[in-house]
């Protein structure tokens, strides 16, 4: 019995993708057929897939200029609030709050659908330029709102179009990418979020400072108005650079799509994702949300999201170190720059070394340190050291990303719903993030740092349960191929 049993949550219902795979690729998607002669041997290979690498991350390319914009979308209100937003708005009490969470209820009810949807079209390069598109102009529109309801319904429906963008990019990746491949390419996907947090600041006080009382309009409406046409121009471009599946994408030769294809089949064990048409996407719903360990990497990455809800008021904890406007939002690059190379390294090292629980670890721990310091010192540099500590745990966070593809290979719907859903409840954490750093707290915030240290602390707690589990499935996989006197150890999970 190979290790392909357990591809779906110990059960098999994956074995009519496999017969159909086999009829498809017949010699490229067995475990071990000797068919590099297809692509003119073993060393031609080799050339060809670096070849097909570099195209493809050229093109990939461009998801991390939309990851930028589109945490800069999200997050600019946090900006804008340093230069008039609530006082024009009127807003009081918990509403700015109320704004920021209320995005993340579109956000959730949208994903999965979305990527259901872009699992069925095949055609990324269509439906996640389309939604950057309008999610810019709805955030253009923030930019002419007057009142509190004008704002809480833009940032709704910005929310329900911005769902499509992650969700979708990671199935994307996890179509093109294996599994010692994927974890570099989150990492450098995700490095677009983090980037956004050091150069959207850095954006935001330009905008802000240059551009009060132009065309009589105040500087925190530039900033929207600049910003959302800076994405829906590189939307436009967007739509001619995405590749969209393998077996759909135009500009690959014949020989590229064969290896395209053997590529992500051979990662499993032979198994593709192109035979999954006698099953259909309500089956991957309903496989997804059947498996246990899809709702407890939900939880945990919703606890973990809760640990970062310092991100979307980190100019308000950088205000704290007692400088003016324009450097607190200069000060917040900083972190975010280190946090980025933290991530591509960190992830870059656990793809090398194909491990993913104490990569995680090791980052919350640090971001665990930096809460402490913040909470136990009112003393400048120690607090802004503080900050670089609490923005590198997103490194840790870009490993939990990349631990979730191998955890749910097969079929390619399930792991669309999988990937979604994950992410969808994990924003949970985002509306709850929303109000656990009121003004009241400030300026120490030591209960929001209490808060964040025990939803660090559980997250690791549930990632540990959750390796513990694959251990035992992996060894199951060993006693079974040693009684078989299999010498070759097939697929296993990724601890």
């Amino acid at each position: 019995m190979s290790a392909t049993k357990f591809y779906d949550a110990e059960k098999r219902p994956d074995l009519g993708i496999e017969k159909q795979a086999s009829l498809d690729h017949p010699e490229s998607t067995r475990p071990g057929a000797d068919s590099d002669a297809e692509f003119g041997g073993p060393d031609a290979r080799r050339r060809l897939e670096r070849k097909l690498l570099w195209k493809l991350d050229a093109r990939m390319s461009i998801l991390v200029v939309i990851y930028v914009l589109n945490y800069i979308d999200r997050n600019n209100a946090g900006a804008a609030r340093l230069r008039g937003f609530s006082a024009d708005l009127h807003l009081e009490g918990q509403e700015f709050a109320t704004l920021l969470s209320i995005l993340y209820v579109g956000y959730i009810l949208m994903q999965i659908p979305s990527n259901m949807f872009l699992n069925w079209i095949g055609r990324p390069s269509i439906h996640l330029p389309v939604c950057m598109l309008i999610w810019g102009m709805i955030s253009v529109l923030t930019g002419i709102t007057h009142n509190f309801v004008g704002a809480l319904l833009t940032r709704f429906f910005l929310g329900f179009m911005e769902a499509a963008f992650f969700p979708g990019s990671l199935f994307l990746l996890s179509k093109w990418y294996t599994k010692s491949e994927i974890g570099t390419r989150v990492a450098m996907l995700y490095c677009g979020n983090i980037i956004s947090n050091a150069f959207g600041s850095l954006m935001a006080s330009g905008i802000l400072d240059g551009m009060e009382g132009r065309l009589g309009h105040a500087a925190w409406r530039w900033l929207f108005y600049i910003e959302g046409a800076l994405t829906m121009f590189f939307a436009v471009v967007a739509m001619f650079v995405l590749p969209d599946f393998p077996a759909t994408t135009r500009w690959l030769t014949p020989q590229e799509r064969a290896l395209a294809l053997k590529r992500m089949a051979s990662d499993f064990d032979g198994i593709g994702d192109q035979g999954e048409t006698e099953r259909g996407q309500l089956y991957g719903l309903h496989t997804a949300l059947t498996d246990w360990k899809v709702w407890w990497l939900a939880l945990a990455m919703c606890s973990n999201v809760i640990g970062l809800s310092f991100n979307a008021y980190f100019p308000t904890l950088s205000a704290t170190l007692g400088y003016g406007t324009t450097v607190t939002l200069v000060l917040c690059a900083p972190p975010f720059i280190f946090a980025a190379l933290a991530a591509f390294f960190l992830a870059r090292h656990s793809d090398k070394v194909k491990e993913r629980f104490w990569h995680i670890t090791s980052s919350l721990a640090l971001g665990i340190v930096g809460f402490v310091i913040a909470i136990s010192t009112m003393n400048t540099a120690a607090r802004y050291v503080s900050l670089f500590l609490m923005a590198q745990s997103y490194a840790g966070f870009v490993c939990f990303y990349a631990w979730l593809p191998s955890s749910f290979p097969r079929p390619p719907s399930k792991r669309a719903v999988a990937l979604a859903f994950i992410n969808a409840f994990s924003q949970l954490g985002n509306v709850a993030g929303s109000y656990i750093w009121p003004s009241s707290w400030g300026l120490t915030y030591r209960n929001s740092y209490a808060i964040t240290i025990s939803c660090h602390g559980l997250t690791i707690v549930m990632l540990a349960i959750y390796r513990r589990h694959l251990r035992q499935l992996n060894k199951k996989l060993d006693l079974e191929d040693e009684a078989k006197g299999v010498t070759e150890k097939g697929w296993r999970y990724t601890l």
